[in-house]
């Protein structure tokens, strides 16, 4: 496994061993699984908040009942945060590898949830927000890294959508439990059950993952091949942008500060990241207080729209990787959000209004496969995590004024529609970005 191959190479091997019997390892399949675990729980970790800000008792003894702006900023606070860690500590994946970066990161979730579970303020739990933020902005960015080192580009929106998975049945699974576990213990029960379950996916990271293929014991010689030689060919295909070994760090960077598609990219992702949050936020106040869903009831029709994000999700990284312009579900994505939420803001009927939330959470999710495979092709290997990294800090600064936005409109009006009609002027910017990508047959 450890003997070095030559460009061309690679089919020859194959055919080989594959004709001598000996078939590949998945070990791949084994690391994409374990970083859709991950991003469950950091997604858990997250969205807690969303639901708790729907608690009477917890805003209560925050001392923020009624106040929205208060509320929004729980949200905003740990984004912010995120945002700030994206930019200065993501590049930490280019030289340390993603694997300690993302233990530590995962440290940092643990103290935070065990810190929100016993403060009795709101600074304090505005605190343990940022800590959140601080280990989560490291951890983004090592699951895209994860992806380019184990993954050849055909294979990468399929790998993905899968590990994507985890933005909505993060939330589809928080809302229920979280309701049931806040019903059941309080709410300060379930910083302590989300301390506990972060342990899962340090274990996981640290024991059965590598920073690369070659690293690990668990790879054999023909899927290693496949992978190389599908890694090889892309960097063949992009050696004068990369040019890993001769290019500065500077000049890493500018191979996707200068790209028109880069720009396009971070566009939609900065709206797309804000319609999100804002409806991640509030979606179980809006079911609850202004639909008049029952605590219980809210639980489910919170859970719904990410459950059928997940099947939004994987149809649209299988087919993501059948069709060329990678920007197609981009345009899908934004276009479907703005009509879901508009539709959901001018229902009539509770279950119409929960319907609509449905179609614009799932639309949020079917253009992040080929957005992310359009981001790792346009940057540069050796500037990914930088690159990847930068983009989600800007989404993340776009996401963190997007609650406190909708708090604000609350405040002043004392209804959510003007905050909605916000996250639709957010799709539809977005929506303009992928249009441009795709008429640039990307």
């Amino acid at each position: 496994m450890g003997e070095q191959k030559t460009p061309g190479d690679g089919q020859n091997g194959l055919t080989g061993l594959a004709a001598a019997g000996e078939k590949p390892t998945r070990q791949r399949v084994v690391v994409i699984l374990i970083l859709l675990v991950t991003l469950l729980v950091a997604y858990l970790d997250r969205v807690n908040i969303s639901v708790l800000v729907a608690d009477d008792t917890f805003l209560q003894e925050m001392g923020i009942q009624g106040d929205a702006l208060a509320m929004g900023s729980l949200m905003s606070m740990f984004l912010f945060t995120y945002a700030i860690t994206n930019a200065l500590l993501s590049p930490l994946g280019d030289l340390w590898g993603p694997r300690k970066v993302m233990s530590v990161a995962i440290v940092l979730w643990i103290v935070s949830c065990i810190y929100g579970g016993l403060v009795s303020t709101f600074a304090g739990m505005v605190a343990a927000r940022c800590i959140l933020g601080l280990g989560e902005g490291m951890h983004w960015p090592m699951q895209m890294k994860y992806v380019k080192n184990w993954f050849p580009p055909q294979e990468r929106a399929r790998a993905n959508s899968t590990w994507l998975i985890g933005l909505t049945a993060g939330p589809a699974l928080a809302m229920p439990f979280m309701v049931w576990v806040i019903g059941a213990w309080g709410w300060r029960s379930s910083f302590f059950i989300l301390a506990a379950l972060g342990l899962i996916p340090l274990v996981l990271i640290w024991f059965f993952t590598t920073d690369s293929p070659r690293e690990s014991k668990r790879v054999n010689h023909l899927e290693l091949e496949h992978i190389e030689y599908g890694l090889r060919e892309e960097a063949e295909a992009l050696a004068t942008r990369a040019a890993a070994d001769s290019n500065s760090a500077w000049e890493n960077w500018k191979g996707f500060l200068l790209n028109f598609d880069y720009w396009l990219c971070v566009i939609f992702y900065v709206f797309s990241t804000s319609a999100w949050w804002g409806l991640a936020t509030w979606i179980p106040s809006y079911l609850k207080q202004a639909l008049g869903f029952s605590w219980t009831s809210m639980g489910f029709w919170a859970n719904a729209p990410y459950a059928v994000g997940i099947v939004a999700l994987i149809i649209a990284g299988y087919v993501t990787d059948k069709i060329e312009r990678k920007a197609t579900f981009g345009i899908l994505h934004m276009l479907g959000a703005a009509v879901g939420i508009y539709f959901a803001a001018h229902a009539t009927g509770q279950i119409e209004a929960a319907l609509w939330l449905i179609v614009a959470v799932a639309s949020l999710l079917i253009g992040q496969p080929g957005h992310w495979a359009i981001i790792q092709k346009v940057v540069p290997a050796k500037a990914l995590g930088a690159g990847s990294g930068f983009e989600s800090c800007l989404g993340s600064l776009g996401g963190a004024i997007t609650p406190m936005i909708v708090g604000y409109f609350i405040n002043m009006t004392g209804n959510y529609m003007g905050g909605l009609m916000c996250l639709v002027a957010f799709c539809l910017i977005g929506a303009v970005a992928m249009i441009t990508l795709w008429v640039r047959k990307v």
